[in-house]
Order: structure tokens, then sequence, then C-alpha cells
């Protein structure tokens, strides 16, 4: 009974996954426009962030999206697909749950933020065009 409960909930990944990710594509957020000056400061500003995922996560597809509307340029880490990231995520953050948001600091730190709410609410603090101050 366990293998069969198995093989059902792959089934239905199976099926959920092309649909969560056409689904992302079609409904991606305009992206802010900000001068030039202002996109190359978050550009660099983003150069000490990374964001551990899966690509089919609804968590990270949420988190994704504001990063998408915010245009930032976040390297994205595949934790399902890639045992070197999902080595990282385990030895920096101590735990394997995604999504995180790997946050590398001026003076040398590293904070790895988990939850999808508080990655959205740190990334809008601080890179929102309002109210960012990079």
């Amino acid at each position: 009974m366990k293998i069969l409960v198995r093989y059902f909930f792959k089934g239905v990944r199976l099926v959920l996954a092309p649909v969560m990710l056409v689904s992302e594509k079609v409904n991606r957020p305009t992206p802010v426009t900000r001068s030039s000056a202002a996109q190359q400061g978050v550009d660099q500003a983003c150069e000490g962030l990374a964001l551990y995922q899966f690509r089919t996560c609804p968590f990270c597809i949420k988190v994704r999206q504001e990063m998408h509307r915010l245009a930032l340029p976040i390297a994205l880490c595949d934790t399902q697909h890639d045992d070197a990231a999902r080595q990282a995520l385990k030895a920096g953050g101590g735990r394997v749950k995604v999504p995180c948001l790997r946050i590398e600091r001026d003076d040398g730190t590293t904070e790895w933020m988990y939850e999808s709410d508080a990655i959205k609410s740190y990334l809008q603090k601080r890179f929102e065009p309002d109210t960012a101050a990079v």
C-alpha cells in the first residue's frame, strides 16, 4: 500500500509540474522600471544573493515571481537536481528546506533566510523603487 501511495503522488507531481511552470511564465508580473544607474546599483547589490530552490515548489515560484517583479538578477541554485547546491544549503543553512535566500553581507557574514514570505518582505524592503536605498 505504501508503494502505491508513493507512485500516486509521483504521478500527480509529473502531471502538475509542467502546469505550474507554464502558469509561472504566463502569470509573470510586469517588472519595475528603473533608471540605468539605479538598475546597475541593484545588479551589484544582487551579486551577494542566491536563491536555493526547487523549480516546481509553489513557495519558490512565489519568490521567483517577486524577483521578476522587482527586476532582480539573483542567482538560482536548484537543490533538487544539483547535489553541490544541496550540500551548500545543508552546510550553510543547516537544513535542506526551500526556498532559502543566501545573503552575503559586506562584513563577510552570511545569512540564510528561509520562508517565502520573509524572503519577499526582505526583497521588497531592500529593492522596492520607492523605498529602496541601494
